[in-house]
């Protein structure tokens, strides 16, 4: 049977073990990934919370997070409708 050199093979298991080494990389990484992921999900519940605790507390407000001022947001009144029959 026909071989190829062992220059040859060297080289192809050289570039197969980058391969999976490049591969393992991307998989530890995609694993970091969506664990960051849910930490933003986690963060964003918190805010979400605190927003709501905010607003009980002080009404419908924005705030700026530079100085902790706020202002208060007013929400647009409701119309009736003028189709009485």
């Amino acid at each position: 049977m026909a071989k190829i050199t062992e220059k040859e093979l060297e080289l192809i298991k050289t570039q197969q073990e980058k391969l999976k080494v490049v591969l393992n990389d991307i998989g530890i990484l995609e694993a970091q990934k969506h664990g960051l992921l849910h930490e933003i999900g986690n963060i964003n519940s918190a805010i979400e919370e605190h927003k709501v605790e905010l607003e009980k507390k002080y009404g419908a407000i924005q705030v700026d997070i530079e100085t902790g001022e706020y202002t208060e947001i007013e929400k647009p009144e409701e119309t009736e409708t003028e189709t009485e029959e």
